[in-house]
């Protein structure tokens, strides 16, 4: 494995800087390239033929040009519709971004848990099996909140947040029969925990999420045990879109240590 080989985090938009955060705090040094689809932004109300077509090849041609030592697919959109596909495609190692519902499972104290997520990943066959291995015991309710995905991307861009995109994921949940019971709220995208504190806020004291972007970048480290990196190989940040439309997130991804944005 070449030492200048970058790890490669993939997304729809920028929610998969939670994960690049958690992985900064093992790996400080590892060379990153962080691709953000935004010409593709969002996933969540686009068909699966579409996510997955669009995913496994955007991923390919980065490959092609990168030469990443591995990939995250750290959209849980584009995960649970094409992970499989990828997997096929590359021939490395490829980490998933899947609902955390298995610690949530075990974290729950009423046996209630809300699941928010884009409407592409609440309906998919890979959440039913995720909830029927680990939580067969409990209530999973689910409620799809893609206004919470432009939130967290108006937040990092210093805008001002939507609060009904925030009231209508709360009130989605609550709403459903048994939603009053809801102790335990699994984040099932990425761009979610940047809204923490006023989905923290809206719920309530009594209510604790759960993300995987922790285990993920535990993953990530694991698959890369005994590789060296290369401390003064460059990372870089990559999007689809408009070159500037991505440069106002340029002290973002500094604080991540990367300062190069590229269009790609």
């Amino acid at each position: 494995m070449r030492a200048e080989a970058p790890i490669l985090i993939f997304d729809s938009g920028v929610g998969g800087l939670t994960v690049l955060a958690e992985l900064r705090k093992i790996l400080p040094t590892a060379p990153v390239v962080f691709a953000a689809d935004q010409a593709g932004f969002p996933y969540g109300a686009k068909s699966e033929a579409e996510i997955a077509a669009r995913v496994a090849g955007l991923l390919g041609r980065m490959s092609e040009r990168y030469r990443p030592r591995l990939a995250c697919i750290a959209c849980n959109t584009a995960s649970t519709i094409a992970l499989e596909m990828v997997r096929e495609v590359l021939e490395i190692p490829i980490v998933g971004t899947v609902p955390a519902i298995k610690p949530a499972a075990a974290l729950t104290k009423t046996g209630s848990i809300g699941l928010l997520g884009t409407e592409a990943t609440i309906r998919q066959g890979y959440v039913d099996r995720l909830e029927a291995k680990f939580a067969q015991n409990k209530t999973l309710l689910r409620f799809g909140a893609p206004g919470l995905v432009r939130a967290a991307e108006a937040k990092l861009r210093g805008q001002t947040i939507d609060a009904e995109a925030i009231a209508n994921a709360v009130s989605g949940l609550r709403d459903q029969p048994g939603g009053d019971q809801i102790d335990t709220v699994v984040l099932a995208c990425t761009h979610f925990p940047l809204l923490a504190e006023e989905l923290g806020s809206a719920f309530g004291s009594k209510v604790t999420f759960v993300d995987g972007a922790e285990g993920i970048a535990r993953r990530i480290t694991s698959l890369c045990d005994g590789q060296t990196f290369a401390t003064d190989a460059p990372s870089l940040a990559i999007t689809t879109g408009p070159l500037d439309r991505f440069m106002p997130l340029a002290p973002l991804f500094a604080d991540h240590k990367i300062d190069q944005l590229d269009q790609f």
